[in-house]
């Protein structure tokens, strides 16, 4: 039996070593290596660009408390201007955009060096605004336009090739953007694809660690939320999981609905008087950051910092001012995530949820209160807790974390029974189906959706 399946082994050997030796085969890893490489450096000077862009908007508030109540709503209409003028597809956070690029016959319009550059300007100059936003919805789209770009022009075949390199270009995104390789293979799997292809698995893999390798020589070794020391102390503790799920789910179900609604109600409005409608959300933005004394501005990274490592005053209206800013931002269309704001928020209702509920350690509470939240608005359980987990590098919480994350995507799903990228997704393929028909771009809100 040996000597008959002897030569065709041999046969198959040889040809594997061919097609691994041959110059497409070569050409494929340079540029994915390359375009890694790319995207863990940009997303890493991003990263230090958008704490810099966050120390201005701090200055403005030096010079004045009331500064922001006029530049922001201002910034807001102006960069709305620019989004729709000058950088068109660069809107929202761009993870519906790079999950509706994966089927779209259009990539090209959504995924480009050109929107990637305006990402960047535009999220940068939306934190200087005190836009209640992120950077790391943007990294996702950067990274997928980045990798799809080089993919075009390396002249790569167009089917499976582009598909892989927008989930890896996604993935390397968020693992350079947060500093976590794990969550950002997991991402590319549960949120982007949700239908994974075998042969993508190795291009997300190494994009991801080159991307993060990369980061991580750029930044240093860091934890994005710093250390947790929390832990379950009883058993009397675990009650936790299932008040603080629920609760979490709940609320971040409430968020999503609330931002899918509200932008296809504004959608009519947006369509006649955009810029005005970009004025009203920069005034209602600035009127909260006033009222929180500026703590709902921005990415809601320090707070949240502060919150989970105990070195924060007890603000029992945070969650909710910082729910409604990123709620505002959203809705005027400018470019900029939900991820940060949202484990902001998160954190905020777990620290309340220890104050009016002491059944668990303030910490324990603000972080399952920080996955459940998260999870909810994201419905994405596996992502939400190996992000957490990596995020404050707590891994005596995993198991709490998995079981806190699960429920709160059963209470989610109560509230807002579709995800929201994939509705946003959605919403955004049918205005460019309707765009294309009509022999225009497609231009609605849906389509900047984040």
């Amino acid at each position: 039996m040996p000597h008959r399946h002897g030569p065709r082994l041999r046969h198959h050997i040889r040809r594997s070593q061919r097609k691994f030796m041959s110059p497409f085969a070569w050409k494929t890893r340079l540029v994915l290596w390359a375009g890694a490489l790319l995207v863990g450096l940009i997303c890493a000077l991003f990263a230090l660009l958008a704490d810099q862009a966050d120390r201005v908007f701090r200055w403005l508030i030096g010079i004045g408390p009331w500064v922001p109540l006029v530049v922001t709503p201002l910034m807001l209409a102006a960069l709305a201007w620019a989004t729709h003028n000058l950088f068109p597809g660069s809107q929202g956070s761009g993870i519906p955009q790079a999950i509706a690029a994966l089927e779209s016959r259009r990539k090209g319009a959504v995924l480009s060096l050109r929107i990637a550059a305006g990402k960047i300007l535009l999220t940068l100059l939306g934190l200087v605004a005190g836009a209640s936003i992120g950077r790391e919805g943007p990294s996702v789209h950067i990274g997928a336009s980045i990798l799809f770009s080089l993919g075009r022009i390396a002249r790569f075949p167009p089917r499976y090739m582009e598909r892989g390199l927008i989930l890896a270009g996604g993935a390397a995104g968020i693992a350079a953007a947060f500093n976590t390789p794990l969550a950002g293979i997991v991402f590319a799997i549960e949120e982007m694809s949700k239908s994974f292809e075998q042969r993508a698995s190795g291009i997300v893999t190494i994009g991801v660690v080159i991307a993060g390798v990369t980061a991580l020589a750029l930044l240093g070794p860091y934890h994005y939320f710093g250390t947790s020391d929390a832990f379950m102390p009883d058993n009397s503790s675990w009650l936790a999981i299932p008040v603080c799920g629920v609760i979490g789910g709940l609320l971040g179900g409430l968020f999503s609905t609330a931002l899918i609604s509200g932008s296809r109600r504004l959608t009519p409005v947006i369509r006649l008087h955009p810029y005005l409608v970009a004025f009203a959300c920069g005034l209602v933005v600035a009127v909260i950051a006033y009222l929180s004394d500026y703590h709902s501005s921005g990415t809601g990274y320090a707070t949240a910092k502060a919150i989970i490592t105990g070195q924060a005053y007890w603000d029992p209206v945070y969650p909710v001012l910082k729910f409604g800013a990123t709620l505002a931002s959203y809705l005027s269309g400018i470019p900029g995530g939900i991820f940060a704001p949202s484990l902001a928020t998160g954190a905020g209702v777990g620290a309340n949820l220890g104050h009016w509920l002491p059944i668990a350690p303030i910490p324990v509470m603000v972080i399952l209160g920080m996955v459940a939240y998260f999870c909810g608005v994201v419905q994405s359980p596996i992502t939400a807790f190996i992000i957490v987990m990596e995020m404050t590098n707590d891994q005596d919480m995993l198991l709490a974390l998995i079981a806190t994350s699960f429920i709160a995507y059963g209470a989610s799903r109560l509230v807002c029974p579709q995800p929201i990228y994939h509705a946003l997704s959605v919403a955004f393929l049918r205005a460019e189906e309707n765009a294309v028909a009509a022999g225009a771009a497609p231009r609605t809100q849906e389509s900047t959706a984040r």
